[in-house]
């Protein structure tokens, strides 16, 4: 049997249809998609056994209850530290600075945050809402000096909240984005056009009650006035070093940025640094920041 070729004239005006298809799908599917990625970043469960120092605890904030850990200095108490956790990621990550610190005489208070762990909450804002969060758990820590060590978007949480909050001392602030829209934007898909990457944002900033522009670490660094030690993994390609960068740029206190050689996200807190960490911490706490 002969089977005879599609005229040219049909096959042209069908490959139109598919390609319109497919442009009305991507405007119409992608965004909402963008959209669901940036506010419900994967919930990782706890997993890792509650030290021995610690205690579980709960703070209300707003209509959420967010679940921590509340763990007290080993020796005479120098003051508080509170730990901030990345994206799709929780508490457990802190446990090796409970260890590290209340030997120091810190009390150390790690949480989930919202929408992580086992905290309440369904959507991520990245600092809208976190910054009130962490302000409620502020509220809740003993009288003294108080450091807030945040990594990525726990770091970009606390710079937004020493902003306007007194009681914080210092900030150490590992691989923090300068600002939601550039992050995101450089994390999107290669696909997604720059209007399909616009609608996402007006999508999330529907579903979630927030505004993504007010969601800007280095716009707050410019009414940071306290001591801020920037972590940056000096090969990071997901959240590149500009962003420490100009966030140092924005700050108006004492400041410093440690660039790590080779780390790539989420690796620039190595053993080194950590010791950096607590020299700087003791230098700030004896009124000397380095």
């Amino acid at each position: 049997m002969t089977v005879k070729a599609v005229p040219r004239r049909f096959l042209v005006p069908g490959i139109g249809v598919l390609l319109l298809a497919g442009w009305v799908l991507a405007e119409t599917q992608l965004p909402g998609a963008g959209a669901a990625a940036l506010l419900h970043p994967s919930r990782r469960r706890l997993v890792a056994a509650q030290p021995p120092m610690c205690r579980d605890v709960a703070v209300t904030s707003e209509t959420l209850q967010l679940r921590g850990w509340q763990c007290e200095a080993a020796t005479l108490r120098r003051g508080t530290i509170v730990y901030l956790h990345g994206v799709a990621d929780n508490r457990s990550s802190a446990t090796g600075v409970i260890e590290r610190f209340t030997p120091r005489g810190f009390d150390v208070f790690a949480y989930d945050s919202r929408a992580h762990g086992e905290s309440d909450g369904g959507t991520c804002t990245y600092g809208f809402f976190e910054k009130n969060d962490l302000h409620r758990i502020l509220d809740t820590v003993a009288p003294g000096p108080i450091v807030l060590i945040g990594s990525s978007l726990g770091g970009a949480v606390a710079l937004q909240e020493a902003a306007r909050d007194p009681r914080v001392t210092a900030v150490v602030a590992a691989e923090s984005f300068s600002d939601l829209r550039t992050v995101a934007t450089e994390r999107a898909p290669a696909f997604f056009t720059a209007g399909i990457i616009a609608q996402a944002f007006r999508v999330a900033e529907q579903q979630g009650a927030f505004s993504v522009d007010d969601v800007s670490p280095v716009a707050a660094a410019a009414d940071v006035r306290i001591p801020v030690l920037l972590i940056h993994g000096a090969a990071d390609v997901d959240t590149p070093p500009d962003h420490s960068r100009r966030i140092l740029a924005a700050l108006k206190g004492p400041k410093r940025l440690i660039l790590v050689p080779r780390a790539h996200h989420n690796e620039s807190l190595t053993e080194e640094s950590w010791t950096e960490v607590e020299r700087w911490i003791d230098s700030v706490l004896n009124g000397r920041p380095i």
